[in-house]
């Protein structure tokens, strides 16, 4: 009966303490590493309530009360340290002197009771977390244990003492367990926000990690995904994704209303925008929904839109939702920050190459004319023939709808140029062609330039007649490009002001399919001095 008295006792205290780890400022307070001195003088005074109430519902046996005073003082002092163990220690043990001066075990109970919270404090200090209730228990039995040959020791009745201490110290000894059991329901209270906070960002990764590929191309289709999939992640009965002015996706109950035509943004999301704060409202009534989470999204600093999300019941929004979609909304802002970068280095590249390309188009056209003006005087035909050619080409150029173009007919193109080039050299130049049947798709006039290169710079400067071999060959995945030439060979210098990009003018041609094969592939070109002449090798992949 007397062992049921000592749990019944403990088990006030454990519901007390249960009901306080329900209260946001006891939480607020627990969870915390560096306590203000105010918190700390709250934590204090709450074990010293529990050490001192305890002695009044303690059970008179034989003089000498059965409590829980020790389970207080070793709890509040093991789990928050010094300024709450050492007070509620000495407090609790002279007002348990006080209330008993002459008592037969009123001297024994204030020793035991600040030597409980001097424990207490070293294993705070000493002890890992993971141990505390283990050791909690432990120095409870040691205490009781104290307390027992204390009392045996100071009383002049010894009867009595070995009477009281016969009747008090299993029920006494073994109650120290529920210091184990305080020690955890408090611990776990910290667990317990560690699990619901790994929880959350789990379930907020998981979400990032399955929109992430829509947010590559940022477009209605696309976000409506994104909302497809926070709502199912999130269990709501709509979410929505805004710019500063209008609604951008929508999926949900009422989705048919938002199908064909954008939306302007309410007052409380332009709140939302204007503030950069969220909004929580669980007593809403629009449109049947009661429960309405508004997230800001942010891109360079500033607000870009916001994340919203619906339920029909009042009082969905809970903190832990609400912890989660922050971290969500941090996430979705990178996403689209990020999407919002490729697309204008997509932009940027694509601005680049078109600048390459319109400086090789005049070159092209300037060597060409002056090869038919050659022509002009010494064959007329054959100048007429290269001028319809010439034609052809250009009207190529000028009616391609497509940025890309089959290699074949890239390859015809530099046949066009081959044809003009030869009529000028005569044979002095020799062409030849080794090309697979193969059809990648390649960016306009990529290998003519590297053709126009090798007869200007290898084949026209030499005194003996040249030979250029283009060749076009499947190498595993991707397709091998040579252009070859038995001309004079260019220098080390050039090669390396090419790799440094320094390349002289002159140069324009093989400078700039360097650059655009290094932004559309990855690697440029490769380049090799022969005994004689040179080598020119890249390789490309199929471009959709």
């Amino acid at each position: 009966m007397m062992l049921l008295a000592v749990f019944e006792r403990a088990a006030l205290m454990l519901m007390a303490l249960f009901f306080l780890t329900r209260t946001n400022l006891f939480q607020h307070i627990v969870i915390k590493t560096q306590r203000h001195p105010v918190e700390t003088a709250l934590i204090s005074a709450l074990f010293i309530l529990f050490a001192v109430f305890s002695t009044y519902t303690g059970v008179n046996v034989d003089g000498s009360l059965i409590n829980v005073r020790i389970i207080a003082v070793l709890s509040g002092g093991i789990i928050f340290g010094p300024w709450v163990g050492i007070p509620a220690g000495i407090i609790s043990g002279l007002h348990r002197y006080l209330i008993d001066m002459n008592g037969p075990t009123s001297v024994a109970c204030l020793i035991s009771s600040t030597i409980a919270g001097l424990l207490a404090t070293w294993i705070h200090f000493r002890c890992h977390k993971k141990s505390y209730a283990k050791w909690g228990i432990l120095a409870g039995m040691f205490c009781e244990i104290l307390t027992m040959i204390l009392i045996v020791s100071l009383s002049e009745n010894k009867q009595l003492a070995y009477t009281i201490v016969e009747h008090i110290s299993v029920p006494m000894i073994a109650g120290a367990v529920c210091i184990g059991l305080i020690i955890k329901l408090v611990q776990d209270l910290d667990e317990e926000k560690d699990l619901i906070a790994a929880k959350q960002a789990k379930l907020a990764l998981d979400i990032a990690n399955k929109t992430l590929p829509y947010f590559r191309n940022n477009h209605r289709d696309s976000l409506t995904k994104v909302c497809g999939i926070i709502r199912e992640e999130t269990h709501a009965d709509a979410v929505a994704i805004t710019d500063v002015k209008d609604v951008l996706a929508y999926v949900g109950i009422g989705q048919e209303n938002y199908l064909d035509a954008y939306h302007k943004i309410s007052l409380m999301t332009q709140q939302a925008v204007t503030t950069g704060e969220q909004i929580i409202s669980n007593n809403l009534n629009v449109h049947g929904f009661h429960s309405l989470l508004i997230i800001p999204l942010w891109e360079n600093g500033a607000v870009s839109g916001t994340l919203k999300i619906f339920y029909h019941q009042p009082h969905r929004i809970r903190p832990s939702l609400r912890e989660m979609t922050i971290g969500l909304s941090q996430l979705i802002s990178t996403q689209m920050e990020v999407s919002r970068l490729e697309q204008l280095k997509a932009m940027t590249s694509k601005a680049e190459l078109s600048a390459l390309q319109s400086k090789i188009n005049p070159h092209f056209l300037f060597n060409a004319l002056n090869a038919i003006s050659t022509l002009v005087r010494i064959h007329p035909d054959k100048a007429r023939q290269l001028i319809a050619n010439l034609a052809d080409f250009l009207r190529y150029n000028l009616e391609r709808n497509n940025d890309l173009i089959d290699i074949q007919e890239e390859l015809q193109q530099v046949r066009d140029y081959v044809a003009i080039e030869q009529a000028r050299f005569g044979d002095k130049l020799e062409v030849t062609f080794d090309v697979d049947d193969v059809h990648p798709t390649i960016p306009c006039l990529l290998i003519q330039p590297l053709v126009e290169n090798a007869i200007q710079h290898g084949i026209q400067p030499s005194r003996q007649p040249g030979k250029v071999n283009i060749s076009v060959k499947r190498d595993a995945e991707r397709f091998k490009i040579t252009i070859q030439n038995t001309g004079i060979g260019i220098s080390q210098n050039a090669i390396d002001k090419l790799y440094n990009g320094t390349m002289e003018s002159h140069h324009i041609g093989l400078m700039n399919v360097h650059q655009r094969i290094s932004l559309l592939y990855g690697e440029g070109l490769y380049i090799k001095r022969l005994e004689q002449g040179t080598e020119v090798v890249f390789y490309v992949n199929e471009l959709k």
